[in-house]
């Protein structure tokens, strides 16, 4: 399981909702430093989450990858210290 990656998104452009090619994923809610506590959310069987700490509302869209957003400025990818 080490090599499985848990994509991240974020919403600092504020958007009503975001589309997403994961079922599983951590919402940060804003590029750090203001981002919210990282959260792991899992879909599961349904196609619309809301995080609990910033009210993102996330749609599954099978035509993206994983790692793929629509809009795609929500993707966020940690940066090597």
């Amino acid at each position: 399981m080490a090599d499985h990656i848990v994509p991240h998104f974020q919403n600092a452009s504020g958007h009503d909702s975001i589309a997403i090619g994961a079922r599983e994923f951590m919402c940060i809610g804003a590029n750090p430093p203001f981002d919210h506590p990282h959260v792991f959310l899992d879909l599961g069987e349904e196609n619309e989450i809301v995080c609990p700490y910033c009210s993102t509302l996330y749609k599954f869209d099978a035509t993206l990858k994983p790692t793929e957003s629509s809009p795609a400025d929500c993707v966020w990818t940690p940066k090597a210290a």
